[in-house]
């Protein structure tokens, strides 16, 4: 309803100006206030600034830079018959015949996550005033099956101050997930300590 009655006030408010911005308009176009110049007044434009030559340029005067000489090329083997010599000697082989051995598949597809992107913090230009040399600041986060991190919060600081700027910073790194029998999980209570210093 408010919106309503202000639409209905505006309207001819509105109207109103516009019609006063055009009477004024007209009146100034209308005014013979022409503006004449004189003959007697010159205006002079320069565009651009001339550049001289200058005479005492001597072809002397310019020398091309002198390369350094390449490296001599490798010698060449000039024998055809030339073969290094490559001498092998083969050991006994063990014996494993009454022997169960399982040696796997070499390759263990589970893992935990793994950092993939850590985007450093930026130093707070607040905090400068009242900081130490190095401010830590320390947090804990999970890390989704899609290697986002979510809910950083702070464990342990030296300085509050710095808090926000490093929980920016956590939020914006990438993992690889955890991988448990070939799935994604997510990861529960990754810590990590990020370290603020003054660059001199």
């Amino acid at each position: 309803m408010s919106s309503f009655l202000r639409l209905l006030g505006g309207i001819p408010g509105a109207v109103l100006v516009t019609v006063g911005l055009f009477l004024l308009l007209a009146t100034v176009i209308t005014q013979d206030g022409d503006v004449q110049l004189t003959d007697d007044e010159a205006i002079e434009i320069t565009v651009t600034r001339q550049i001289e030559d200058i005479a005492d340029q001597r072809v002397e005067d310019f020398q091309r830079p002198v390369l350094d000489a390449p490296p001599p090329p490798p010698p060449r083997v000039s024998d055809p018959e030339f073969r290094p010599e490559m001498a092998m000697q083969m050991g006994a082989l063990p014996d494993l015949s009454g022997v169960d051995v399982d040696i796997g598949t070499g390759f263990n597809p589970d893992r935990d996550a793994q950092p993939l992107v850590r985007i450093p913090p930026q130093y707070p230009t607040q905090c400068m005033n009242r900081a130490r040399a190095v401010e830590t600041v320390t947090l804990e986060f999970d890390v989704t099956p899609e290697g986002s991190v979510i809910d950083p919060s702070v464990i342990d600081t030296t300085n509050p101050c710095f808090n926000r700027a490093a929980i920016r910073a956590v939020q914006r790194w990438r993992y690889n997930p955890r991988v448990v029998d070939g799935v994604q999980q997510p990861r529960f209570g990754v810590r990590t300590a990020i370290d603020f210093s003054l660059e001199e």
